[in-house]
């Protein structure tokens, strides 16, 4: 009897497992608020210089770009109309006394003077809120291997709820950047634990249903942001409203049970054999529970057990050469993925669309997508679905740079195709990944390619910083990495209706298999010459 028989007999999809992924899912939809949060809480508007205080009355004139706009940066050092001589008639200087804003909304941009020489660090502190999650991951997987999944997920729930409160209340943007670096870190706990504890409860056939129903949690999330956004035009109170909730969370997170197989690896078999019986007893199958026992339970586990006892590192995905391989493109897919998504979805502001209509827009794509993601993998196959992914989406960010700016619907709808495209793939490489990797090595595969995503999406918002040297750069660098991605997933092996690896040995005797059907050629010519020799059940005439 295997752990799966076992989560059969206390009820493996009743009451309680839809209760636990509810309460999985539900902070998901805040988590998505926090990831996206600075598109309005860090909104740069129209701005112009401040007059100086001893301005002449009547209006003030300001310098105008080539499109006919006051210059953002730039002031006359004296009003046009005095008598100087011409080489001082038209001199300009920096916005000395500071800018006016043509907003009614507070953002840290208008509060801390974001823009000009100091909007690189609007982009900065996005990405140390990414190198919150990146840091995150390397550290609380460590902890959560050794003190359960249970107490990171309820100590990342209180972590981003002071964090993201904190950050309310910051005095200065170095404060700021420090509380949302914090609140990058318990993403990453919930986002590792969630996905645990989802798939340990939840039977195998069940796992990519509940799994789709917590990723579409964050899409909804998408969708709740706006509205919010829009009812809340001080940033603070907004950062303080999406934090609030995660108290809650935190508290209810005690009822949420710790992974079973953990319990039993780590020597708490007593304690996972009472929480069997509570979730029998809560889907109606007390006597079941009671049936089972603790020499059964560690008799049923012995095989994981026994696989845990063999430690492998990260070292070892580059010791043996299809594991190298696979690494390699691993890591290129994950990394473009996470870089060219968060360029899209954190540069809503640049299309020229009204930021809380193209924010929706932006999440509503995502469901479309994920759905077809779906069933290109499970028809096409997961190497096909995560190629086309990642094509398709360089292809569309590099034609943003070819349509003028005036054309706002075709750069908007390259860019939610873009987007689409590039949420299909992160939704393929977590299937994808897992499939690839033997178990013995899943997790470490799993935690260095998401590594990746989060690196992709740190180093994005610094991207952006090129475009002042010219404004198409950003789009040629994004859309050339996404096109690199694309390619590295070409070299892949397809793991459609293929089982699982469990072992090294399992994962080179499943590539040579594969490679198989390669080296035998004459043996299928021979097969086409026998007339009327039926196929043997196993041979594969392709």
């Amino acid at each position: 009897m295997t752990f799966s028989e076992i989560l059969d007999r206390v009820g493996s999809m009743g009451p309680f497992q839809f209760l636990h992924v509810a309460m999985l899912g539900l902070p998901v939809l805040c988590v998505a608020n926090h990831n996206l949060l600075q598109i309005f809480t860090a909104t740069t508007p129209a701005h112009h210089c401040r007059p100086p205080s001893n301005a002449s009355a009547g209006p003030w004139v300001l310098p105008m770009d080539p499109s006919g706009k006051p210059k953002r940066c730039l002031r006359f050092v004296h009003p046009p109309n005095t008598s100087l001589p011409n080489d001082t008639q038209g001199a300009t200087e920096p916005c000395l006394d500071g800018w006016v804003y043509n907003i009614t909304r507070s953002t840290i941009v208008t509060e801390w003077d974001l823009v000009c020489k100091s909007n690189k660090l609007k982009e900065m502190a996005q990405s140390v809120f990414m190198a919150g999650i990146l840091i995150g991951g390397l550290v609380l997987g460590d902890l959560s291997d050794r003190f359960g999944r249970k107490i990171i997920l309820s100590g990342s729930y209180l972590l981003l709820a002071v964090g993201g409160s904190s950050t309310a209340f910051s005095p200065t943007l170095t404060v700021y950047i420090v509380f949302r670096f914090l609140c990058g870190f318990g993403i990453s706990g919930i986002t590792l634990s969630t996905v645990i504890l989802n798939v340990e409860w939840v039977p195998t056939r069940m796992r990519a249903i509940t799994s789709t129903a917590i990723g579409y949690c964050y899409t909804v999330g998408q969708f709740i942001l706006p509205g919010l956004a829009y009812a809340i035009p001080q940033w603070r109170w907004l950062q303080l409203t999406v934090s609030v909730p995660f108290f809650i969370f935190f508290l209810s997170s005690w009822w949420v049970p710790e992974s079973i197989r953990w319990m039993v690896l780590s020597g708490k078999s007593s304690k996972a054999l009472k929480t069997l019986r509570r979730v029998a007893a809560f889907n109606g199958k007390k006597d079941e529970g009671a049936k089972l026992s603790l020499e059964e339970l560690k008799l049923n586990l012995q095989k994981e057990i026994s696989l845990a006892k063999t430690k492998y590192s990260a070292a070892d995905l580059f010791r043996i050469p299809i594991l190298r391989r696979m690494t390699i493109c691993l890591s290129l897919a994950w990394f473009s993925t996470g870089f060219a998504y968060y360029s899209l979805a954190m540069g809503v502001e640049e299309f020229g669309v009204n930021i809380y209509v193209l924010q929706i827009i932006f999440g509503g794509v995502d469901i479309p997508a994920k759905f077809i993601a779906i069933l290109s993998m499970s028809y096409l196959g997961r190497h096909t679905t995560e190629a086309a992914a990642l094509l398709l989406a360089g292809g569309a960010i590099l034609a943003l740079i070819f349509v003028p700016s005036d054309m706002q619907t075709v750069r908007t709808v390259l860019a939610v195709f873009g987007k689409g495209c590039l949420s299909s793939s992160f939704s393929c490489l977590f299937l994808y990944t897992s499939e690839l990797y033997p178990t013995v090595i899943r997790q470490t595969g799993m935690g260095l390619s998401n590594m990746w995503a989060r690196v992709g999406s740190m180093t994005a918002p610094l991207v952006k910083i090129t475009g002042d040297v010219q404004p198409f750069i950003p789009n040629v660098i994004y859309g050339t990495i996404a096109l690199l991605g694309g390619s590295a997933a070409l070299f892949l092996p397809e793991t459609l209706n293929r089982p699982l690896p469990e072992t090294l040995e399992d994962m080179e005797i499943w590539s040579s298999r594969a490679r198989k059907p390669k080296q035998e050629p004459e043996v299928e010519k021979a097969s086409q010459r026998i007339p009327l020799q039926p196929c043997e059940p196993g041979l594969d005439p392709r």
